[in-house]
């Protein structure tokens, strides 16, 4: 138990410190006193909008984001066994890009572009999950390969989609294709999915760890091993789903960081997972913050960042991994 503990209390004191650097960064600097001042209700009306309105809810929205996208590349590699799965891979941002997009081009309030963004999420979940299926069974390496495809074909739909969009919108298109969260709303509904998602997780934990040295070995060991795929592969695309409705699109969060937490932590589930939720929440809150400095008070997508410190760090672990 000790084994669990201790690196679970490391990652949740760094999400901490990630979180209240976040909150005390920015064009205005906010200190521990002013902060502790706000908290019992005696802070200055600035400091109440920055810290309540602005800041404390973009960096939960971000460490709720990270944390589902963390999570759902762990149980992406577990369910195609590849580890070079992520959220992605499957199509479902595409999905969810072009839901968004035609809401943008629709000029619909953020509410609806959300929405929308989630639906064409589900809708590529289904599409792949329904051609890859068939009329018999599917295969990782089926489901994979049909994800790309579809992947692909989300992606010559958000081209055409682009090129024929009035001058005026494209920034904000951009800007969601690449990650933002400036616009990301209330963090309340990705924090409620990332702790029910931890909590189911739980018990499947034995179940996992079988399942990731292939299905026949989980089967000869007692798993139900169509089953348990069938709700990896719904839960990782319905968290994924919520992610990219909250912030865009944004790579490498979901491919990194559970590489990195096995070569220091190994590949128990049942520690690999909220680690995970736990990491991911931090890393993205961090670049998040990097973001919206960097160039104050000019903001860049937190996907541009995720991205610059993703390609490194992968190409680093792959020199690791010879």
């Amino acid at each position: 138990m000790e084994r669990f503990f201790r690196p679970l209390a490391v990652l949740l004191a760094l999400a901490f410190g990630a979180v209240m650097l976040a909150i005390m960064v920015g064009s205005v600097p906010l200190s521990l006193a002013e902060i502790l001042a706000v908290v019992g209700g005696q802070g200055l009306p600035l400091h109440d909008t920055l810290l309540l309105d602005l800041r404390l809810p973009r960096a939960l929205a971000a460490f709720a984001t990270g944390g589902l996208l963390a999570v759902a590349g762990a149980l992406m590699q577990i369910l195609l066994r590849n580890p070079l799965a992520d959220p992605y891979v499957l199509g479902i941002s595409g999905g969810a890009a072009v839901g968004a997009l035609l809401a943008m081009l629709g000029g619909l309030g953020t509410l609806v572009v959300s929405g929308s963004a989630f639906a064409g999420a589900l809708f590529s979940t289904l599409l792949v999950f329904g051609l890859a299926h068939g009329t018999g069974s599917w295969t990782p390496t089926r489901l994979l390969l049909t994800g790309v495809v579809v992947a692909a074909g989300w992606g010559a739909v958000i081209t055409l989609m682009l090129a024929v969009s009035p001058s005026q919108q494209l920034p904000g298109m951009l800007y969601w294709l690449m990650g933002d969260l400036t616009y990301a709303g209330s963090p309340v509904a990705p924090l409620a999915v990332l702790l029910l998602l931890c909590l189911l997780l739980l018990p499947l934990g034995r179940s996992l760890n079988v399942l990731a040295r292939g299905p026949l070995q989980a089967a000869a060991l007692g798993v139900s091993v169509r089953p348990l795929e069938w709700t990896v592969y719904i839960t990782a695309s319905l968290v994924t789903a919520v992610a990219v409705t909250t912030a865009g699109s944004i790579g490498f969060v979901g491919l990194i960081v559970p590489h990195m937490l096995r070569l220091v932590l190994g590949n128990d589930q049942r520690l690999i997972l909220p680690a995970c939720a736990l990491a991911g929440g931090a890393l993205l809150v961090l670049a998040d913050t990097l973001a919206r400095t960097i160039i104050a008070p000019e903001q860049l997508p937190v996907g541009v960042i995720t991205a610059l410190l993703g390609v490194p760090a992968f190409l680093f672990l792959l020199y690791r991994s010879r």
